[in-house]
């Protein structure tokens, strides 16, 4: 079935008038209709019993009224059953109780007969209104379901949380008689969504309304226990145990939102919505992950080519300039080849980066810790990028009571490789260039000063991110891979890195920070 056809059908059943109950005062001319029938009821009873008698006495005459008694409290209720009773008492005790066209009564029993027929009367038309409000009840609950189900079949059907706010604003104003708003949460506050008519204004009290009943997920305003003095009632929409948003509802003629009657509907039709908007966030979470999946599959296809690939054929070249730089008397450029052997070295750190980085993110790092000399690893750092800060006067500045610390060689190494390479690369161009050591609370620190416009402030820990570089500093260039792979190896480690401007304001420091936990002291510092 489509959704224009559950939408009419919804629509027939809520909207088609009920049929009129034989009885209900549906109408002015209801009850005397049944009054007029009672009586003519009682006068055919009267009509056949006075025929009947006229062929021999009957001692059960008064059974036979009992059938106008019984269909009218039946069909027209206790009052009409009633006045049946009582007419039908009166009927039998005239014509057929001595004295025969007299309402006087000789007999007991035939008082106690009266009696009876009232009684029948009273009896019959309770048990009929009992009835009729269990059909009632039935009709209205089967109505409320198959709106209900042609609702649910209509949101099936929709894929964006626009047409879902859309369809729950109007089957609320249709089915209800209410004005209905939409509002869903997005960027950490409610916005609205849909509405039932092309624009609800709402007031501050409303907006508080609506934020207290998303934060609370219960319902507030008027009708309801919190902000009662507010114009609307806002409703929670629930799904996963978190709420999505708010449906308000407020009467055009600024009567009571909500019957009583209708909270079952309004309930349905609100947990409907809110399972269909969870679908379309999962269906879109879904997606997401998808195109992460598909992303982390290009990369890791990359990261392959490049390993494989690329670095081969770079090893080779290194080879290569280191002997053409060894062979400098053989007719060759020296800043040739100098430059062909630091533009090599460059381009093998930017491949390691890179895989260091896929490394640290796919949460592959391999930890081989062993027993580690500062000064040592600091010496062989600066060795390694000796061309790199050709120009630069390098001071290693190490207090000579440090302890060995456990960590990977080679992950440290290349943490003061990436260091030693970003002072060099926006330092001054004659700038020193210091690596220190001291103890500190809790461990000591190891830190990469160098002499340049520093960096700006409040914006120290960004440096650290991937692929981040900072306008209006003199960290503006490169990749930003090298700062973000000494977090990451950092980290792995148990260590932590910061950042931060020289007390003196000429240049940045860079600190790796050694818990007291990854320090190896002799058995006499430690007893001490």
């Amino acid at each position: 079935m489509s959704q224009a056809a559950d939408s009419e059908t919804g629509r027939a059943l809520a909207d088609a008038p009920r049929p009129a109950r034989a009885g209900a005062p549906a109408g002015a001319w209801g009850r005397p209709l049944g009054y007029a029938v009672s009586a003519a009821l009682v006068a055919l009873v009267t009509a056949l019993g006075v025929a009947a008698a006229s062929f021999g006495s009957l001692t059960n005459l008064a059974l036979l009224y009992l059938v106008p008694v019984m269909a009218a409290a039946t069909l027209y209720g206790l009052r009409t059953g009633l006045f049946a009773g009582l007419l039908s008492s009166l009927a039998y005790n005239f014509f057929f109780l001595p004295p025969l066209h007299s309402f006087t009564i000789r007999d007991p029993e035939n008082l106690l007969t009266i009696l009876v027929l009232l009684g029948v009367a009273l009896v019959t038309s309770q048990l009929a209104a009992r009835v009729r409000q269990q059909a009632d009840l039935a009709e209205l609950s089967a109505g409320r379901n198959a709106a209900l189900a042609g609702f649910a079949r209509g949101l099936a059907g929709l894929s964006s949380e626009a047409e879902v706010g859309g369809a729950l604003s109007a089957e609320a104003a249709r089915l209800l008689g209410v004005d209905a708003v939409l509002l869903l949460e997005a960027g950490g506050r409610l916005q609205p969504c849909a509405a039932s008519a092309p624009a609800h204004a709402l007031g501050a009290l409303e907006v508080a309304a609506a934020d207290w009943a998303f934060d609370q997920s219960e319902p507030a305003g008027r009708g309801a226990d919190r902000l009662a003095a507010s114009e609307w009632l806002f409703q929670p929409l629930i799904a996963g145990g978190r709420p999505l948003g708010v449906l308000g509802i407020a009467r055009p003629d600024g009567g009571d939102p909500l019957r009583a009657d209708q909270g079952a509907l309004l309930a349905g039709l609100i947990d409907q919505a809110a399972l269909s908007l969870g679908r379309i966030r999962l269906a879109a979470k879904l997606a997401n992950v998808a195109r992460l999946e598909e992303r982390d599959r290009l990369r890791a296809a990359l990261l392959s080519s490049v390993s494989h690939d690329l670095r081969t054929p770079l090893t080779t070249i290194l080879a290569a300039a280191g002997q053409l730089k060894a062979a400098r008397g053989a007719g060759i450029d020296p800043a040739l080849a100098d430059g062909l052997l630091a533009e090599a070295e460059r381009l093998d750190r930017f491949v390691a980066n890179l895989l260091g980085m896929a490394r640290v993110e796919a949460g592959a790092l391999r930890l081989n810790s062993e027993t580690v000399d500062l000064t040592d690893a600091a010496a062989a750092a600066v060795h390694d990028l000796r061309n790199r800060l050709d120009g630069h006067r390098l001071r290693i500045d190490l207090e000579a009571d440090l302890p060995l610390v456990r960590a990977d060689p080679q992950l440290l190494h290349h943490i003061l490789i990436n260091l030693l390479d970003n002072a060099g690369k926006y330092a001054d161009p004659a700038g020193a260039i210091a690596i220190s050591g001291a103890h500190e609370a809790g461990g000591l620190a190891l830190a990469i000063v160098d002499e340049g416009p520093g960096l700006p402030a409040g914006r120290e820990a960004d440096l650290f991110e991937t692929f981040t570089r900072l306008e209006g500093s003199d960290r503006k260039g490169g990749t930003g891979l090298g700062l973000a792979i000494v977090k990451g190896f950092a980290e792995a480690m148990g260590l932590h890195v910061s950042a931060a401007n020289r007390a003196d304001g000429r240049g940045a420091v860079f600190t790796l920070h050694f818990p007291e936990a990854l320090l190896v002291r002799a058995p006499a510092e430690a007893a001490s």
